[in-house]
């Protein structure tokens, strides 16, 4: 995974709904190493469940995302694109007429607002301020000097918004461009 630098990022999948089990990676392990040994099962707050092995830091808000949006694998990154764009649009990133955002089942059309949390090490302050913000519509959670969070209903899908977001918001921060209604209609 080339957005997981160093052993940053973290990656789970919904093992079960009722209760809510979700396996995540471990921490400290570099990611594009991981075998099935670097995973933990996790309850809904983000605890291990029969396990000496430390989940992710991250890992109740996981749950909370898997909880909340329905999502069946969450995928977190530190890329730079989401970092800079929460810097110039802290309540939250506009993007409109990109053909890019039919990779988040969106039409190009429409207005899509990324979501923009202040950082926190608390995991439930951080679930709070993503439950306030949520918009089923937008899989995606950008944290402020962070870093971003997407989600879908498996990893595959989860990976390819990932990818398309983080083209939108480099085009966003590349472009500079506020809104891009008309500009090139």
């Amino acid at each position: 995974m080339g957005w997981m630098r160093g052993t940053s990022g973290n990656l789970s999948v919904v093992t079960q709904r009722d209760p809510l089990r979700l396996a995540v990676t471990v921490s400290g392990v570099d990611k594009g190493e991981i075998t099935a040994a670097d995973s933990v099962v996790i309850d809904e707050h983000g605890n291990a469940v029969d396990s000496d092995k430390v989940p992710s830091a991250e890992a109740g808000l996981h749950a909370r995302i898997a909880r909340v949006a329905g999502a069946g694998a969450v995928v977190h990154v530190h890329a730079l694109a989401p970092v800079v764009a929460a810097e110039h649009w802290p309540d939250g990133v506009v993007l409109k007429d990109l053909e890019m955002l039919k990779g988040f089942g969106r039409y190009d059309h429409e207005e899509v607002v990324v979501p923009v949390v202040r950082n926190s090490q608390d995991m439930v302050e951080l679930g709070d301020a993503f439950e306030k913000g949520f918009d089923p519509r937008t899989p995606a959670l950008i944290v402020a000097r962070h870093g971003v969070y997407v989600w879908g209903d498996d990893l595959v899908q989860a990976r390819h918004r990932l990818e398309c977001l983080e083209w939108l918001l480099r085009f966003k921060v590349e472009t500079r461009q506020e809104t891009f209604t008309g500009r090139h209609a």
